[in-house]
């Protein structure tokens, strides 16, 4: 498994960067509608707690959250729908865009124009996808063996270790599931003890693409912040890893 890369770090850090100005919110909010139309209740579904938890972890007022999943219950609001489209960027990263959106027609023209200002372009449905698992990912503060052991007999697929200096200073665990035992396995670690700062089912490259070219590194993180201004867009899945040093 190719597993995480220093763009995952980049981007929390830059989600957390949204989150401080509010502008993550609007996001969250239709992450969280959408997986409330399988049930309102966090307590029985999964998907919205994950939804839930996240929003939290990025300080969402609870006002926000419960507005969000009771749009699934006022028949006026406009409903939303999860389309996903694919596409590559500079240097021919792949690049798959989640998004949330009650008018796919005006969605679909905002993305496409996201990567043709900056070197990318959209592709057909299945061109980038194949390169790419649906994956369960938990993160664990600790390292060891101790922590392996744990995941694995839980059921995990794969655990890493991320660099304190990639999590500033707290060294983590990357607890990889099949995309069906994500909540299984969450929950067995968290009843053995182990402190979970976050579990969310996301799609990892089966291979990843070194940037060493800043020039490349430069055009990627335009292409990427141009996708995230998008308000439909709920989550991005690359294939590269770029070296921070290049982003400098």
């Amino acid at each position: 498994m190719s597993g995480h890369s220093k763009w995952s770090t980049i981007k929390r850090q830059k989600g957390a960067k949204d989150a401080a100005r509010g502008a993550v919110f609007t996001k969250l909010g239709n992450a969280i509608a959408i997986a409330a139309r399988s049930g309102t209740d966090p307590d029985t579904n999964f998907s919205l707690r994950l939804a839930v938890d996240k929003a939290k972890a990025a300080n969402m007022p609870l006002a926000n959250i419960q507005r969000a999943i009771d749009r699934v219950k006022d028949k006026s609001a406009a409903q939303l729908q999860e389309v996903t489209y694919e596409g590559y960027g500079p240097g021919g990263v792949a690049i798959l865009v989640e998004c949330a959106t009650d008018n796919i027609n005006r969605t679909y023209p905002e993305v496409r124009l996201a990567f043709s200002k900056h070197g990318g372009n959209i592709a057909e449905k299945g061109a980038v996808a194949f390169q790419f698992d649906r994956r369960g990912v938990i993160r664990v503060n600790g390292v060891g063996d101790d922590i392996m052991m744990q995941a694995l007999e839980a059921g995990a697929v794969d655990v890493q270790d991320e660099s304190s200096a990639e999590t500033g200073g707290v060294e983590q665990s990357i607890i990889y599931t099949e995309s069906t035992d994500l909540a299984r396995v969450r929950d067995a670690l968290k009843d053995a003890g182990l402190e979970i700062t976050e579990a969310e089912l996301t799609y990892v490259p089966n291979t990843t693409i070194e940037i060493t070219d800043a020039a490349t590194a430069g055009k990627i993180m335009r292409l990427m912040d141009a996708l995230d201004d998008v308000d439909d867009v709920t989550n991005t899945h690359v294939n590269f890893d770029i070296d921070e040093s290049l982003l400098s």
